[in-house]
């Protein structure tokens, strides 16, 4: 049975994600010079200082990623949020992959999944801690190069939007959920169904 928070029905493991018939969106932030190019020419890839050997990860949540870049703040390498579309049946392709990590070594099996998944405490838009958790995906150098070259949809600069939060809740703190998602500051997002057998995979059950 899936476990519940104890103030929350929200599951402690649940994937909240923007999406429609087609795409899921995911977010990653990037410096300038990775970011622009990226957007001009729809491919990660299309700055020299895109690194296919890294790890990288997205993000299904957006208050997860406002609060690793510091909306945006943080830093010149995250100056620049990118909001990313997949395919449903590629990201489930990603997840179907993955192992869940959880602090503790791995094995030499283990270690040869191309990709990771850690389950973080989710954020509300002005970045307090919630009871339940967020999924972060890590898509290493043996996926990173399919990923980036066949599996992006779009690639859309959503700086502005991470910058106006920031404002907002500066302003007011407690400003309503429904109200910052009307004025396009937060995703609408909404529980991303997963499959059974990638439930278990991403131990969710």
């Amino acid at each position: 049975m899936v476990k519940e928070t104890e103030d929350s029905k929200v599951p402690y493991r649940q994937i909240r994600a923007l999406y429609d018939d087609q795409t899921i969106t995911v977010y990653q932030a990037y410096s300038a010079s990775i970011a622009v190019q990226a957007v001009k020419e729809q491919k990660l890839n299309a700055s020299p200082e895109f690194l296919l050997g890294r790890m990288t990860w997205i993000k299904p949540s957006w208050n997860w990623m406002m609060y690793r870049s510091g909306y945006s703040t943080k830093d010149i390498k995250q100056s620049h949020i990118l909001a990313i579309k997949m395919t449903h049946q590629n990201f489930q392709r990603l997840l179907s992959q993955a192992l869940v990590v959880t602090g503790t070594s791995l094995t030499a099996s283990e270690r040869a999944k191309p990709v990771r998944v850690q389950w973080d405490p989710e954020r509300t838009p002005s970045l307090g801690v919630l009871p339940y958790r967020s999924i972060q995906i890590g898509i290493s150098q043996a996926l990173s190069q399919t990923w980036v070259e066949q599996w992006i949809e779009s690639i859309e600069d959503v700086t502005e939007k991470a910058l106006g939060l920031m404002e907002a809740v500066k302003d007011d703190p407690q400003v309503p959920l429904e109200v910052l998602i009307a004025k396009g500051l937060v995703p609408d997002e909404k529980v991303y169904e997963v499959p059974e057998d990638l439930r278990e995979t991403l131990k969710m059950i």
